[in-house]
């Protein structure tokens, strides 16, 4: 059983609100608004408002008083709400003296609202600007028809704005909360392995201490005794130290069952849709371990650097050998990553058993990881899928 996935284009890319570097919506972005104000100029220039002396200044004060609340609003929003309150009195007045396209302005303040206030209370002084802008349309004889879109134009230039940053904020807490997933699955890591060094030495040594202090008294009584005891402390120090190699190179691993079982897990965790595609596999403990390995390493990869919405973990055997693939549909990079000390370990560790390990990044984005080991205990297999 097969399952496709429509391939990441270059509109995934751009929309994906969680890449690197995305940093959403700021001041400059919301600048443009400013030009609101060509409504008043429109009637100063054609002679529609007096006195000049006094409408050429509240136009400016206006466009002025929204820059600086736009970028406040983005900088220090504590300073947001005094320059908010200038512009809500600047606008209101002018639009109550001069009518007309001045009422654009009131577009304009609920603009401003809608990125300077947060809370319950945004809705409220939405409605309030709706209500004004009503009362200051109809004043200057428009019917309600006519003042309807001014009312909707309105409610919804202050409501756009506030849910596109509230949904900002949400997304970069989403990333800083994958950021710390992969951060504490690599501190679960650390822990475990210090938990199997403690397991492998502790007792060993205990044991070769009891046996070298059996030596020192069995010396000059029983020689014979004395060479078996020493012969003891021999057998256990080698398979400690194959025990230590072997805890050190990854191989005294939770084996690969554990480990893809884990990697679902985790990648679930971020928030990253997992397929993965398995043979039943009876491999030797070491090149089980090694495989478990690869996967923990190319899916902490996956979790912590690639930005990906899906990871795909596929297993097959054939000719003798095992491979593991491990994808992702995340943005295109420049050189795919290979050289920081786990995946320079990793590829190590395959060159010792004859394999081989291949790490790419493909031109229509994502990573790909491919390990290759030897394996000749073959069973028949049939595919199965859990995703």
């Amino acid at each position: 059983m097969t399952t496709e996935r429509p391939m990441t284009t270059e509109r995934d890319i751009w929309l994906d609100p969680l890449r690197e570097g995305e940093r959403g919506p700021d001041a400059k972005g919301l600048y443009i608004w400013v030009l609101l104000t060509a409504g008043p100029v429109w009637d100063i220039a054609h002679g529609r408002s007096h006195p000049l002396w006094l409408a050429w200044p509240a136009a400016g004060a206006a466009a002025g008083l929204y820059l600086l609340t736009a970028h406040h609003a983005f900088a220090d929003r504590r300073r947001a709400l005094p320059s908010l309150g200038l512009l809500a009195v600047v606008v209101l007045a002018a639009t109550a003296g001069f009518g007309d396209n001045w009422l654009y302005l009131v577009v304009m303040l609920a603009t401003a609202t809608g990125i300077a206030v947060q809370g319950r209370v945004l809705p409220l002084l939405l409605l309030a600007e709706c209500a004004t802008a009503l009362l200051l349309a109809v004043r200057g004889g428009a019917g309600l028809t006519d003042a309807a879109p001014l009312v909707w134009g309105t409610f919804t230039a202050g409501l756009i704005p506030a849910i596109i940053i509230r949904l900002w904020a949400a997304i970069h807490e989403l990333k800083a909360t994958r950021e710390e997933l992969a951060r504490t699955a690599v501190t679960e890591e650390r822990l475990r392995f210090s938990r199997d060094l403690h397991d492998l030495l502790g007792h060993t040594l205990s044991v070769m201490v009891v046996k070298a202090e059996a030596v020192r008294r069995l010396t000059r009584v029983d020689a014979e005794t004395a060479t078996a005891q020493a012969a003891d402390i021999e057998r256990i120090g080698r398979e400690a130290l194959a025990e230590v190699r072997a805890a050190v190179t990854g191989y005294r691993g939770r084996g690969l069952s554990a480990e893809l079982d884990a990697a679902r897990a985790v990648l679930a965790d971020a928030g990253i849709g997992a397929v993965v595609r398995t043979c039943p596999v009876r491999a030797a403990p070491e090149i089980d371990a090694l495989l478990g390995w690869a996967v923990r390493e190319g899916v902490t990869n996956v979790v912590r650097h690639s930005g990906a919405a899906a990871c795909d973990i596929d297993l097959v055997e054939g000719g003798g050998r095992l491979l593991l693939e491990i994808r992702d549909d995340g943005p295109a990079r420049e050189k795919a990553p290979g050289h920081g000390n786990g995946l320079t370990g990793l590829r190590e560790r395959v060159r010792a058993v004859g394999g081989s390990l291949e790490i790419a990044a493909p031109p229509g984005g994502g990573f790909l990881l491919r390990v290759t080991v030897p394996y000749d205990n073959a069973v028949p297999h049939d595919t199965e899928e859990r995703a």
